[in-house]
């Protein structure tokens, strides 16, 4: 059996090593453009930012290392630039002699990977303008931001996208103190993230000191005095920086396909059946080049993400190595630290469930990280997704300072199989106060989603405002001091302590709009009201804390705002502050 790979990072080296240890007599030969194989990409950023000290961490394996443990033929430095599928061989380049030979294949893995996405602007040659996705990239930034004898580091610099890798880059630099502006061309960081979720972000990447310009994009890169550049902006900004990191996605690379008959999907990556086959006999296809099943939304989606394209590789090896395997859908689930602040999600969100037509129920709530009496902690936003009608997990997205990894997995896993938020009540979690609390988060998740399922709850949300309390008798159930400091147009305060007494003269068929800090408080006087007769009750979902996550504080496209916002959370005592 000789087995060939095209791409040598996380799904071809992957499926290299697995193939290996499947079948000890095959032949393998993996072929890598770049001077390294089986790097470690997403740790790029944070070598930049000196967070990983040591370059040579992040190079994990070398092609003599594999070849000395699992007797691969690594060859880097090499292009397959083509496919000739009937005589069953690829065309393969050296580029530093420009020699090319022809490699037989009795099975072929494809995994070229992304590129990232650089978009035809005038002025992007620019030689300040970069992007990251392999360690040559990252050693050109790093060297721009260390200096040399005869040029001083760079003291400013532009990130394009506010994604994972923008939203790393962001960090790293200002590690290294370097004043960055990051441009996102949607009007809100994250967009695989709800709005209201993504808030706290922004406000603490402000704190920060990034400056952030939402809902514009770069429109061109003139030259600027002293050999930096001018980023014109959409919007009409102009920012003039010493360094452009282009982070605004990645496309997936199927030029090599496309040439040599594969056909490509419908969002344009490599099209496979669910053994990761493609079209052409014994051809497979894996990672960030494929179009893949979504575990909860319909059509084949492209999810360029590290786990997946690891599980691939492993898929492909099976089925090269003659064993029936099946690659499962994806969850996309993805996480991301920025300084103190981390936010994920798993599954889909709500922008792409109405876009989908799914039906959907929802929750937010705003649970500690662990118990509010052991010191550390501090509250996260957690909405969870769910079928309003059985109940199962269609997503979930998080933002918090403490425990967010731990309750995304747990979500994550309860995905995947198809547990609903009446399976959450019921897990069993690690609980001790500097770990979490008897009532996890995840569980809270589960108890309020379930309570709306069997009618025990029910809400109004911050996206349906004015219309939802349009008519109706707005209550704010906080304290009087809380309500002083900033409440709704035309609500009434009636703290938790006096409602029932002060209730009994209202008119129980008017509607009874409730909402208190987080959801708590308000939720008990739902259950209040709704057992004294009240006919059309229902509660913010969140409370102010998700509301002015949503509403208030969302920007102006194109304006760069350094205007105060949700401290939410910040100080971890277990307590939210908030500036008025």
């Amino acid at each position: 059996m000789r087995i060939v790979v095209v791409g040598g990072v996380a799904a071809g080296m992957s499926c290299a090593a697995r193939a290996r240890r499947l079948d000890e007599h095959a032949q393998i030969v993996v072929f890598e453009r770049s001077e390294h194989v089986s790097y470690a990409n997403c740790g790029l950023p944070y070598h930049i930012g000196e967070v990983i000290e040591d370059r040579e961490q992040l190079l994990l394996q070398t092609p003599q290392s594999l070849k000395d443990s699992l007797a691969l033929d690594v060859r880097i430095g090499t292009e397959v630039v083509a496919i000739d599928a009937q005589a069953r061989t690829v065309r393969a380049r050296d580029l530093q002699t420009g020699e090319e030979y022809d490699e037989p294949y009795d099975g072929l893995a494809l995994c070229p990977g992304a590129a990232p996405v650089v978009p035809p602007l005038p002025g992007i040659e620019h030689p300040a303008v970069h992007v990251l996705r392999s360690v040559a990239d990252m050693d050109r930034i790093k060297a721009a931001v260390d200096g040399a004898p005869d040029r001083a580091p760079i003291a400013h610099a532009v990130v394009i996208g506010g994604g994972y890798i923008g939203l790393e880059m962001a960090e790293n630099l200002r590690h290294r103190d370097v004043e960055v502006v990051l441009v996102e061309m949607a009007p809100q960081l994250m967009p695989p993230l709800d709005r209201e979720l993504t808030t706290a972000m922004e406000a603490h990447l402000r704190e920060h000191g990034v400056q952030l310009h939402l809902g514009t994009r770069a429109a061109a890169f003139r030259d600027g005095p002293d050999g930096r550049v001018r980023v014109e902006l959409e919007s009409t900004a102009t920012v003039t920086t010493d360094l452009v990191v282009l982070a605004a996605g990645v496309r997936p690379q199927t030029e090599l396909a496309v040439a040599a008959g594969i056909e490509l999907g419908p969002r344009g990556g490599i099209k496979v059946d669910d053994h990761l086959r493609t079209n052409l006999p014994d051809v497979y296809a894996a990672g960030d080049a494929i179009e893949v099943e979504h575990a909860v939304l319909p059509g084949a989606w492209i999810i360029p993400l590290a786990g997946p394209a690891n599980r691939q590789g492993r898929v492909v090896a099976d089925n090269l190595c003659g064993r029936d395997s099946i690659f499962s859908p994806v969850q996309g689930t993805g996480i991301v630290q920025v300084f103190d602040l981390v936010a994920g999600g798993v599954g889909a969100n709500q922008r792409q469930l109405e876009a989908a037509g799914i039906p959907f129920a929802r929750v937010h709530l705003h649970p500690s990280g662990h118990a509010g009496y052991y010191p550390g902690t501090s509250a996260m936003h957690l909405k969870v997704l769910f079928d309003p009608d059985t109940g199962r997990l269609l997503g979930a997205g998080i933002v918090g300072f403490d425990g967010v990894d731990k309750r995304l997995d747990v979500l994550a896993t309860a995905l995947r199989a198809g547990l609903s938020v009446f399976d959450l009540e019921e897990l069993e979690l690690a609980y001790a106060p500097p770990f979490g609390s008897a009532k996890d988060p995840v569980n809270m998740a589960g108890f309020l989603g379930a309570n709306l399922l069997r009618g025990d709850l029910r809400q109004w949300y911050a996206d349906d405002y004015p219309a939802a309390v349009d008519g109706a008798r707005i209550v704010d159930v906080r304290g009087p001091d809380e309500f002083a400091a900033w409440h709704l147009p035309g609500a009434h305060n009636v703290p938790l302590a006096e409602l029932r007494e002060r209730s009994q003269d209202w008119d129980r068929d008017l509607p009874v709009r409730l909402y208190c800090a987080v959801g708590f408080r308000s939720y008990l006087a739902y259950r209040a009201l709704a057992q004294r007769g009240f006919t059309d009750v229902s509660t913010l979902a969140g409370g102010m804390t998700t509301f002015r996550a949503a509403l208030e504080l969302a920007p102006q496209p194109g304006v760069d705002s350094q205007a105060p916002v949700v401290n939410y959370a910040e100080d971890r005592t277990g307590a939210n502050r908030f500036s008025p």
